[in-house]
């Protein structure tokens, strides 16, 4: 709006004054000046036009136009005219264009000719379509707008007939509509108001739909036999069922010899001090302090620790004799380890020290045959876990290297409205914005984690949250817990010999917190809660890595010159076996008793669990290959409806690192 001045307006009224004395002497036959005619008032020809699809009226105070029948009319020179805008019904006001803009009032100044253009559109009402129940479905709109899970809120004009179709994905069952609409078959609906409507999903009976949230966790650098070899042992100390089950030897049934390891010849001097020498083995044994130093379990470390002398030539047969020596070796490089003879890589813990996850193990699921997914060290194999490929790399991403530029598990569930979360413990700051959680997340090896972090950062959320979830009955359909690293709750060995940390007991009673809270949750009748271990650390397994797929055919592509595979190429120099054998617990009502699978896996089967479930497509060749792990599961009679009540976690044995056992 302009405003007019002052001193225009008080012009504004002598120049009217004048006029009307002019009016008045000439009707009193006074007559006119003698100088010439009167000039006639100035006035503006104000001009209206109405634009768009909709309709509506245009009025003027003072009065003159009145749009659509009078779009024309003159008024004083300075006059401020109002133009008002009144839509029709099913139409809305959309705004002015020329001497006014925006939707509000419009004030014109009639100084000159004006031009205004009123714009009026169709109106809209909005239709909003929930998808409720635990299956899974997609529900679509003719005319096209609709497409929920993704797009579930779409304005249409008013009077459109709108006919919404459901359909369930593999596994679910379309169970109807609530709101206008009720039924099993479409849904119609005339678009006068705005609406909401909702379609029921539910699991189709029996089999993997059964399960409607899929919680997994990978703790750190534990082997299988380092953890899991003497849970024979623990089935006959407890009344379990003998089975077979290819745990370490001396536990076997009938018991052979304990494994023993080639370690240094601590007789020699340096540089040969830490030569590969048979003639003084070192035997398996039960260790007896929960923290430990660490062990490499790195690309090089990997291949030796398998075969000594032919490290890339792994087979089925490979006499995994390099553990000792590669954890000697180390520790002497390194100058601060206690133990420069390797021996803690070939200790292993029992049912009295790891007491809750054996309880786990033998009550619910494991297998002898769950290998990690690459022959290197946490960072590849979370890329396996999250991505299923490393993208070549044998090594951690360094700067400038780019992110991982495949998808991620979370992007196909987002693609698919299914719910996720990932929960990661705060560090000792107890920082827990989504910013400061994802700085400590695997998922930043990857693009999506940038994708993640500022679209999604309600889906980054503290581990405390998991109990809360857990607790309510809010758990989304997907979880992944990243391990508490920051706070020394992992189960990794300890890095720096300082200060004793990373008891496997405070590890597992952490996890046990977790498990406990899903099992005693509303949540709980159709859940599944995976827990394994990222990779095995360093230390011991019997069982050589077997044989796999490439994930993407792409062969290692940041090997370091003199690394293994840079000099002797061989079977192992591709990612097409796996890494050692880790532990696994399957946890869930649906979970056989007392089960133990042999089949060759790596837990990128995890995601083909996931896969399979909401019926996504596969992450690499390598996810694809692997077993759904329908087998772990009984979807006809489950067994554990009622959970067991586990064993406390024992936390009490000693935590030191200046001495073994």
């Amino acid at each position: 709006m302009q405003i007019l001045r002052p001193a225009m307006k008080t012009r504004l009224k002598l120049s009217l004054s004048a006029a009307s004395l002019l009016q008045l002497l000439f009707l009193l036959g006074c007559g006119a000046p003698s100088t010439g005619s009167p000039r006639p008032p100035q006035s503006n020809q104000l001009t209206l036009s109405l634009t768009g699809s909709g309709k509506g009226i245009v009025t003027s105070l003072p009065g003159g136009i009145n749009c659509g029948p009078t779009c024309q009319a003159s008024f004083g020179s300075g006059t401020t005219v109002q133009l008002i805008a009144a839509a029709d019904p099913g139409s809305t006001f959309t705004g002015w264009t020329g001497a006014c803009s925006g939707t509000g009032a419009c004030q014109v100044d009639m100084n000159s000719a004006e031009s205004v253009a009123a714009g009026f559109g169709l109106g809209g009402a909005t239709l909003t379509v929930a998808e409720t129940g635990t299956g899974i479905g997609i529900v679509t709109s003719s005319p096209n707008g609709i497409n929920c899970g993704t797009t579930c809120t779409v304005e249409f004009s008013f009077g459109t007939v709108v006919q919404l179709s459901a359909v369930a994905n593999t596994g679910s069952a379309f169970a109807g509509w609530t709101g206008p609409c009720s039924g099993t078959g479409s849904c119609q609906l005339t678009m006068n108001s705005n609406q909401s409507v909702s379609a029921i999903f539910n699991p189709a009976q029996g089999g993997v739909q059964s399960i409607n949230h899929i919680i997994f966790m990978a703790q750190e650098n534990r082997s299988f036999d380092h953890y899991f070899g003497a849970l024979r042992e623990y089935w006959a100390q407890n009344g379990y069922q003998d089975q077979p089950f290819d745990g370490l030897p001396q536990f076997a049934s009938p018991a052979g010899l304990a494994p023993s390891n080639p370690g240094c010849d601590p007789t020699l001097p340096p540089p040969n001090d830490c030569k590969f020498d048979p003639t003084h083995p070192i035997t398996s044994y039960h260790l007896q302090t929960m923290c430990l130093e660490n062990t490499s379990p790195t690309w090089n470390e990997a291949h030796v620790d398998v075969d000594y002398h032919n490290p890339t030539t792994s087979t089925r047969t490979s006499p995994m004799d390099g553990f000792v020596w590669t954890a000697a070796h180390d520790g002497r490089n390194l100058g601060f380890v206690h133990d420069v003879i390797g021996e803690r890589a070939i200790g292993y813990y029992d049912g009295s020290d790891l007491n809750y996850y054996y309880f786990m193990a033998s009550n619910f699921a494991t297998s002898d045959r769950w290998f990690s997914p690459v022959m290197s060290r946490t960072s590849l194999n979370r890329m396996y876990l999250l991505g299923g490929t490393s993208q070549g790399h044998a090594y951690p991403l360094q700067i400038p290297e780019p992110q991982l530029s495949g998808p991620v598990i979370f992007q196909l569930l987002q693609q698919k409205g299914i719910s996720w979360k990932i929960y990661i413990h705060p560090d000792a700051s107890g920082c827990a914005t989504a910013s400061c959680l994802y700085a400590m997340s695997y998922v930043q090896n990857f693009m999506y984690g940038n994708t993640i972090l500022q679209q999604f950062p309600q889906n980054i959320v503290p581990t405390s949250q998991f109990i809360t979830d857990a607790q309510s009955g809010t758990l989304p359909q997907v979880a992944m817990i990243e391990p508490p690293s920051n706070v020394g709750l992992d189960e990794h060995p300890a890095d720096d010999d300082s200060v004793p940390c990373c008891s496997v007991q405070a590890g597992a009673h952490f996890v046990s917190s977790l498990v406990n809270a899903l099992m005693t949750g509303p949540s709980w009748k159709d859940s599944a809660f995976i827990l394994t271990w990222d990779e095995y650390g360093g230390f011991y397994d019997h069982v050589p890595p077997q044989p796999t797929v490439s994930p993407d055919g792409i062969r290692p592509l940041d090997l370091i010159p003199g690394d293994v595979c840079t000099i002797v190429n061989g079977p192992t120099c591709d990612f097409t076996y796996t890494g050692m054998r880790v532990p696994l617990i399957v946890i869930s009502p649906f979970t056989k008793r007392h089960y133990v699978s042999h089949t060759t896996s790596d837990y990128t089967a995890i995601l083909k669990f996931i896969e399979t479930r909401f019926g996504l497509s596969n992450l690499s060749a390598r996810d694809a290959a692997q077993m759904d792990m329908t087998e772990f599961f009984d979807f006809s009679n489950p067994p554990w409806m009622t959970p067991p009540a586990p064993q406390v976690q024992d936390t009490s044995k000693p935590c030191y690192l200046d001495h073994l056992p």
